[in-house]
């Protein structure tokens, strides 16, 4: 039997996800949820651009579309922190559907907000169904990856991950979260605003990494996020940046144990930039990865999302993050073979 998914969100990343199921074997859309009224009431075909209907309209009534598709699990793309998608989060469980998401916050929940995440782990073990936030960062390359990277360290002393993207490879909404195009002072006033968030997910993947070790750490530090100002012309498809104006940003985030620092993530996106994602352990033996150019992140999400949901759908009930999912892996064969 194909596993029945309702779509929850079908904004960029969302719909990205939803071209790749329709064409993945052993997966059935059976509903589309989202509250963009431009979408509402069109066949998701059409939402999507196919040039053809798919026989699933898209709905704003969650509740609804849950109750009549009786779906295995729902994928969810919405919005990137714990309290905006709470209810949503709460309205598929009581439903008693699995839910895999790409809600940053929710990748390591019980750093972002305790309070909420219990409460989303009793429900979610009271209904019989699992919750997992994930996806190509937070949810693989600066967390899950360098925990499977240590698992060949007797020793391990500190973990560095760096990932830089060169955001002229990205989509237009990228480029401006990241500010690219925008004076030092723009800058400054938009973070101020929260116009421009930046990268979500630098602490939850920290917290993961601490987790999976057995580390207790004294603190999690993220530093605010920085300029990266252009010292010579530089271009995408979108924007020109000239001298002296933003081409991204930059973050750093540390874990601090003893006093001393042992994770530290660095997070780099700005129009220009070199390309690659590393990892390095000072450990016995020591360990040093580089993927160069790095893993497209919008396509690595829809690659994270759907290749979890067999092992979401077989995992215990209750709120879960990667490290205690099973070994990640493609799906590249019919994903109900990997229910069998």
């Amino acid at each position: 039997m194909p596993v029945k998914v309702v779509l929850y969100g079908i904004g960029a990343i969302g719909a990205k996800i939803a071209k790749c199921l329709l064409n993945k074997k052993g997966i059935e859309v059976v509903g589309a949820i989202d509250i963009d009224p431009n979408k509402v009431g069109k066949d998701l075909g059409e939402v999507l651009g196919l040039g053809k209907k798919v026989g699933v309209v898209v709905s704003n009534d969650a509740g609804k579309v849950l109750s009549e598709a009786k779906p295995d699990i729902v994928v969810h793309a919405t919005l990137s922190f714990m309290d905006k998608v709470f209810d949503q989060i709460m309205t598929c469980i009581k439903h008693g559907v699995n839910v895999v998401s790409t809600c940053e916050e929710l990748s390591h929940p019980f750093v972002s907000n305790p309070k909420l995440a219990k409460q989303i782990d009793e429900a979610a073990k009271k209904h019989g169904v699992t919750v997992l936030g994930t996806g190509i960062n937070p949810g693989f390359l600066m967390d899950t990856l360098p925990i499977a990277l240590s698992a060949v360290c007797h020793e391990i002393k500190s973990i560095k991950v760096k990932r830089s993207i060169n955001a002229a490879t990205r989509r237009l909404p990228f480029q401006k979260k990241i500010g690219a195009g925008l004076t030092v002072e723009e800058f400054k006033k938009k973070m101020q605003s929260g116009e421009i968030t930046g990268h979500v997910g630098l602490e939850q993947s920290i917290a993961l990494i601490a987790d999976a070790l057995g580390w207790r750490l004294d603190k999690i530090e993220v530093e605010p996020v920085q300029p990266v100002v252009a010292e010579e012309e530089v271009k995408s498809d979108y924007i020109t940046v000239p001298p002296g104006k933003v081409a991204g940003l930059k973050q750093v985030a540390r874990g601090i144990m003893g006093g001393r620092e042992v994770i530290t993530l660095e997070f780099t996106a700005y129009i220009g930039a070199e390309e690659y994602d590393s990892i390095d352990i000072d450990g016995v033996p020591p360990v040093h990865e580089k993927i160069t150019p790095c893993v497209h992140g919008d396509e690595g999400t829809v690659g994270m999302i759907t290749n979890m949901i067999p092992k979401v759908i077989k995992a215990p009930p209750g709120l879960i993050t990667m490290r205690d999912i099973t070994i990640p892996s493609a799906t590249p064969e019919h994903i109900d073979v990997y229910l069998r």
